[in-house]
């Protein structure tokens, strides 16, 4: 069952000290699908087949550059360029030469322009790691309906950053009845406002330590305050809080 399947990986991120355990999930979850593309199986033909049609997004290529196997990538590079460049080919031999229409819409792209749209809107790395995500959120519901200590766990969680406290809120009335729902909206909500107002002190302290008045002062917890705040308001998209 799924839900013996993500368990650990769940319950791991709650009991870390991180700010916000989707996140870390979802970058945890990002880092295995990067070693993954990179790995043996990018000579596989199922997997190779994928990442031709799919690409990588803009985020998830620098990612990949900046591991250390660089053939690797180059070869998947390679056979992606192949495909475009074929497809491309094929469309423009098919297409009617681009013009005005009274019937055309400002904004109707051509099949040419809607290949490129799709394909700029799509990643292999971005499908692998939301698919896995997307079980972990269930996974979240059933422990906290099935597993008596998981509200203790949340409650004692640093909380999350805004985008994945939306996504518990809204995702929540899915999978819990009424009475788990009302108090499953208040311990994340309880979590979520008093670690942002911790978060809020670290960073006007992390302010404060510029003005010459506190410079012998000690740093307390802002130190690292700026990278934390920018996870906490900007999800996992955000650079890393080692410093």
């Amino acid at each position: 069952m799924k839900e013996q399947l993500y368990t650990i990986p769940v319950t791991d991120a709650f009991q870390s000290d991180c700010e916000c355990p989707l996140c870390k999930m979802k970058q945890d979850l990002e880092q295995s699908a990067i070693e993954y593309t990179l790995g043996p199986s990018y000579m596989e033909d199922d997997n190779r087949a994928m990442t031709d049609e799919m690409g990588f997004c803009e985020k998830h290529i620098k990612d990949l550059y900046q591991q250390k196997n660089r053939l690797g990538l180059a070869l998947i590079l390679s056979t992606h360029m192949s495909k475009i460049t074929k497809d491309l080919k094929r469309l423009c031999d098919s297409a009617p030469t681009p013009g005005k229409s009274f019937l055309k819409k400002k904004n109707d792209a051509s099949a040419l322009g809607e290949y490129v749209n799709k394909l700029s809107g799509s990643c292999f790395i971005c499908s692998r790691t939301t698919n896995t995500f997307d079980r972990y959120i269930d996974t979240i519901f059933h422990l906290y309906k099935k597993d008596n200590t998981f509200s203790s766990k949340i409650t004692a969680s640093k909380g999350f950053c805004t985008y994945h406290y939306a996504l518990l809120y809204d995702r929540a009335p899915d999978f819990l009845a009424k009475e788990q729902l009302t108090q499953f909206l208040a311990d994340i909500q309880s979590v979520y406002f008093s670690n942002m107002e911790r978060m809020q002190e670290d960073i006007e302290w992390f302010i404060n330590k510029f003005d010459y008045r506190y410079q012998n002062e000690p740093w307390k917890n802002a130190k690292d305050a700026l990278p934390r705040t920018i996870l906490k308001t900007h999800s996992s998209t955000t650079p890393d809080t080692k410093e």
